[in-house]
């Protein structure tokens, strides 16, 4: 699988360019370098003023950084993007069915679909959520699945983030960036727009909110503060639907429900969109320590006066073993196989694939069943002596928290360099809102692009930039 030549979104296997570039490419060769490496520069101060940065962990304290972006855009033909889009709305459909499943009858257990284990003793299960329906019977109101890609028509998800997906700021701000540098570029080229996002978002979280909530419910964006990586997104989002960001300290529970501080006293809220994970939520049916949520918000949650989005113990969607069901999720649920592909993984709890994996360890990609963010991962062709060796004692002594995948010949597209476009590998986030009236897909998302040559980490935390991501109207 990562013997096949590496496939460039811009000209395919060859020199010529590809249909969705072509627009794009006749006004690339008119300009001029020099004035394109002056608006590179441009772009990136841009980027500084508005504050689009994040925060790398890790170290004795966290570095904040500016996220890289780089001016090419990444280009989607309509066709190519409505097919993506039948496969990612059947794969949030599964994942939507399997969550109330496990949190209620348990029927694809009892089917045998999946081992009972894989779901009791995951430590993203939480038994707090069993029998409880969360409003409109929606638990994954916001979606990221992250796509690779490996040849004109190969598509494969990577991994789903169902718990709280984050990037649609940066999205948001490649877009608003690229009208402001190129706004002749969007003459020539019918790109879908993505700005309708945050307006898109609320509407959606307004029509999961509880019975209760009346006419036009109150939401609330929920963050655990300014030292969180994502804070400037949590800000950005709250600004844009034009709702309240709070924190923990500015909620507590009235009469029965959560309410928010304001200057006339504490305001009931019907939906809070929470960036803060399971166990910091509520001191009282989770961590005891947590300073960061709010006592009794469950209790408000299970009786079904809040939204709380996504919903506690969505989490075990991003379960990379659970990842590696998908196929018969999807079949059982939807009664269709899956229109996107997985990627083939060996789960390294079962002996005979940890076995498999550990005799081909320098040709695989090994990550944690909880990582994200391209932490705690091994790319097995790239890894020295001593990294091959650390992963194995690690695998030995824990196998059940791993899977290995192939290394993937993931897709090429064009950054800007002094010497002229260059290629890097990228993989892309598609943002989807659910709702009980229907499911809503951006069209485009986050491409993350590796920024340094021949490297397949695309995560920002790990050097990588991103760029704007055009799906033209066919």
């Amino acid at each position: 699988m990562g013997d096949k030549p590496v496939f460039d979104e811009m000209t395919g296997a060859g020199d010529e360019v590809r249909g969705p570039y072509q627009a794009f490419n006749n006004w690339f060769e008119g300009e001029d370098p020099k004035d394109l490496r002056a608006k590179q520069r441009e772009a990136e101060e841009l980027f500084r003023l508005t504050g689009i940065t994040f925060n790398v962990y890790g170290r004795a304290e966290a570095e904040e950084r500016l996220i890289p972006f780089d001016i090419i855009p990444r280009i989607i033909s309509g066709h190519e993007w409505q097919r993506l889009s039948k496969g990612i709305e059947q794969r949030v459909r599964a994942l939507n069915a399997f969550l109330h499943d496990i949190y209620h009858g348990q029927e694809i257990v009892k089917a045998g679909r999946i081992p009972e284990s894989m779901i009791s003793r995951n430590e993203a299960f939480e038994p707090q959520m069993i029998g409880v329906t969360p409003p409109g019977k929606v638990y994954t109101h916001i979606v990221g699945i992250d796509l690779v890609r490996t040849g004109p028509d190969q598509f494969y998800v990577l991994e789903d983030n169902g718990r709280t997906p984050s990037g649609v700021s940066y999205m948001l701000e490649n877009r608003e960036t690229m009208l402001q540098m190129f706004p002749e570029l969007f003459a020539h080229n019918r790109v879908q727009p993505v700005q309708t996002y945050p307006m898109d978002l609320l509407q959606s979280l307004s029509e999961c909110a509880p019975a209760s909530a009346g006419e036009k419910p109150t939401v609330a964006v929920m963050t655990p503060g300014i030292f969180n990586s994502a804070f400037f997104e949590h800000a950005f989002l709250a600004d844009q639907m034009s709702v309240e960001l709070v924190e923990g300290n500015d909620l507590r529970v009235v009469d029965g429900r959560l309410a928010m501080r304001t200057t006339r006293g504490y305001k009931p809220i019907d939906v809070v969109y929470r960036r803060i994970d399971d166990a910091f939520l509520d001191p009282l049916n989770f961590n005891p320590e947590s300073a960061l949520g709010v006592p009794g918000i469950m209790d408000v949650y299970r009786s079904g006066k809040l939204t709380i989005a996504n919903a506690p113990g969505t989490g075990i969607c991003d379960d990379k073993a659970i990842y590696s069901y998908m196929p018969e999720i999807v079949e059982f649920y939807t009664g269709e196989k899956a229109l996107l592909e997985n990627v083939p993984t060996w789960r390294c709890a079962d002996p005979d694939s940890l076995a498999y994996v550990l005799d081909n360890l320098k040709d695989l990609v090994v990550k944690e069943v909880h990582g994200s963010g391209g932490y705690g991962m091994l790319i097995g062709p790239t890894a020295t002596k001593k990294d091959l060796a650390e992963f194995r004692r690690k695998l030995q002594a824990k196998p059940a928290n791993y899977i290995a995948q192939p290394t993937l010949s993931l897709s090429t597209v064009p950054i800007f360099t002094r010497a002229g476009l260059a290629p890097r590998h990228v993989d892309l986030r598609p943002f989807v809102l659910v709702s009980p009236k229907g499911i809503k897909i951006t069209p485009g998302g986050l491409t993350r692009v590796a920024l340094k040559k021949g490297s397949l980490v695309v995560n920002s935390s790990q050097g990588g930039g991103t760029k704007d991501t055009w799906v033209l109207q066919d």
